[in-house]
C-alpha cells in the first residue's frame, strides 16, 4: 500500500473503532510512538507490542465514548495527518472533550512512527 491507501485505511479502522487491529495491521514491528510529556505510559514508546499495550491501556480506561471524529487524511509525500476529536467518559479523569493532531510516517506500505499533538 502507499501512503495515501495506508491513511485511508487507518482513519476507516479509527472510525470502525478497531483500533488494537489497526495496529496489528498498519504498524511496522519498529513503531516510535510520540506522545506529549507527562502522559502516564511514556512519552517515547518504541515497538508494536509496547504501542499496542500503551492503547489497551487507553481504552481500559474508557467507560464510554459519547462521540468521536476522525478527519479525513492529508498526504505529503510518504507522511499523513489527521484531526481527531472525542468525548470520553474515563475512570481515571472523568469526562473530558479532546482534541489532537496526528502525524503518521509511512514505509513500505506500514506506519513507521506516529506523534500526537494536544493540550493536556
Amino acid at each position: 500500500m502507499n501512503t495515501l491507501e495506508v491513511a485511508k485505511k487507518w482513519q476507516e479502522m479509527c472510525q470502525q473503532g478497531k483500533n488494537i487491529e489497526c495496529i496489528e495491521e498498519l504498524y511496522a514491528d519498529n513503531i516510535t510512538s510520540k506522545e506529549m510529556p507527562g502522559v502516564p505510559y511514556g512519552e517515547v514508546i518504541s515497538g508494536k507490542k509496547e504501542v499496542l499495550e500503551k492503547s489497551k491501556q487507553w481504552l481500559d480506561d474508557v467507560i464510554e465514548f459519547h462521540s468521536g471524529e476522525i478527519s479525513d487524511p492529508v498526504v505529503a509525500g510518504n507522511h499523513f495527518t489527521s484531526k481527531m476529536s472525542f468525548d470520553v467518559t474515563f475512570k481515571s479523569r472523568g469526562r473530558q472533550q479532546m482534541e489532537e493532531v496526528c502525524i503518521f510516517e509511512v514505509k513500505d506500505g506500514k506506519i513507521t512512527n506516529e506523534q500526537f499533538f494536544y493540550t493536556m
